[in-house]
């Protein structure tokens, strides 16, 4: 097997840049990037799940968030990713659950970051935000 490069990963962690943020825009629903991340080598989840948890830590995220994400994610509360999301403080290590906890993981986290991001442009961003991320082109703009 060929090893990718670091431009590979550097494209990659771009890509999973771009997914997570849309869903946590709206621009993606998070059936779509459900789909996107089961479509992954059990190497490219576990980078994505690592991501992912660094993104929502760089949010800030409470347990407040967490339950808010955990509902909104579709899953139950008492899932793992569901549980380890919501302690106070959260934990990480998802990465580290059975690759058949991945999705849920996935799809938790991703809510999660999702709460806390739209709270985070809501006030500390608001109209004065240089993230790029934080400003994601619609579709309609994309033309």
């Amino acid at each position: 097997m060929a090893e990718l490069s670091n431009g590979d990963d550097r494209a990659f962690r771009r890509e999973t840049e771009r997914v997570v943020n849309e869903i946590a825009q709206e621009l993606r629903t998070i059936d779509d990037g459900a789909a996107w991340f089961s479509g992954l080598s059990l190497a490219r989840r576990q980078e994505v799940l690592r991501d992912v948890a660094g993104y929502a830590m760089q949010a800030h995220i409470t347990a407040a968030d967490g339950r808010a994400g955990v509902a909104r994610s579709g899953l139950k509360p008492t899932a793992n990713p569901s549980v380890m999301v919501c302690m106070d403080p959260p934990r990480t290590g998802f990465v580290n659950l059975p690759a058949d906890e991945h999705l849920k993981a996935f799809r938790v986290l991703v809510s999660v970051f999702t709460v806390a991001d739209t709270r985070r442009r809501k006030t500390y961003c608001q109209g004065t935000c240089g993230h790029a991320w934080h400003n994601l082109p619609t579709a309609t703009e994309q033309l």
